[in-house]
This record gives structure tokens, sequence and C-alpha cells, in this order.
């Protein structure tokens, strides 16, 4: 069915994540697919990471803990944005191609009023990616 999962992290947020990475896991045991963990970091140091090679090696080890522990293909991919806030949708569903991913589970938000105006990072994944996306609230 599925050939390959991309996962956007958010490594800052990943306390928040549990639902759509338990979903992920689960579809990605179901359907034996190798899953690419995907995160954006800036080049200036965060919370997370000083530096981007930092934000990547925390990302791989992220990667393997969560599913390669599981007994998943697991790999990792971190692009680097100088706004991540501003370019993350446009980052994500290039990178759904670039993985070769046909399938994105994301976490989204609960929306609120400036969703209805803007819309959100996996709204706009959603609508724009060639690929099926699977956005967990």
């Amino acid at each position: 069915m599925y050939k390959k999962m991309m996962v956007p992290v958010d490594l800052a947020h990943v306390d928040k994540l549990d639902k759509a990475l338990t979903t992920a896991l689960d579809l990605a045991k179901h359907y034996s697919l190798p899953v690419c963990y995907v995160g954006v970091t800036e080049t200036a140091p965060s919370p997370v990471a000083h530096t981007p090679e930092e934000y990547g090696q925390k990302l791989e080890q992220f990667a393997r803990e969560h599913g390669g522990n599981q007994g998943l293909e697991v790999s990792s991919k971190v692009y680097i944005s100088h706004d991540p806030a501003r370019d993350l949708y446009k980052i994500l569903t290039h990178a759904a191609d670039e993985t070769g991913a046909d399938l994105v589970v994301m976490a989204s938000h609960v929306p609120g009023l400036p969703e209805h105006v803007f819309t959100s990072n996996a709204g706009y994944v959603a609508s724009h990616a060639d690929v099926s996306v699977f956005v967990i609230r």
C-alpha cells in the first residue's frame, strides 16, 4: 500500500507529539514501512541545539530511539531555515517529495481564530503535498 512514511518532528515539543508519533509507529509496523523523521531548525543556537549539526545528531538519536527500537527501518533528515515559523509548511511539502515518502503522518494543534484566517502548517501540507497526509489532532 505505502512505501515510505515521513514524520515531521519538533524536538522542542516532542512531549506534545505523543498521539501523532504513536499513530505513525502503529502504521509503520502494520505496513512494514521505513520511516523518515524530518526536523526543521535554524542556524542560530536554540534551546534544542547550538548548531544544525547538533540538531541533526539529536534528531538521528530520536529516530533510533523512537522507531529503531521498534525494529523499524528509520532515517532522519534535517532542513535548515532562516525563519522556520514562516517557512515550515513549504519545507515539509518539499521534504515529502525529497524523502520519497508517499505518506506523511503529522501532528496539528487545536485550531483557534488565526487558523480561520491563515492555514495551519498541517493544513497546508495536506492541501499541497502530492502524497497522502494524515493529520493527527
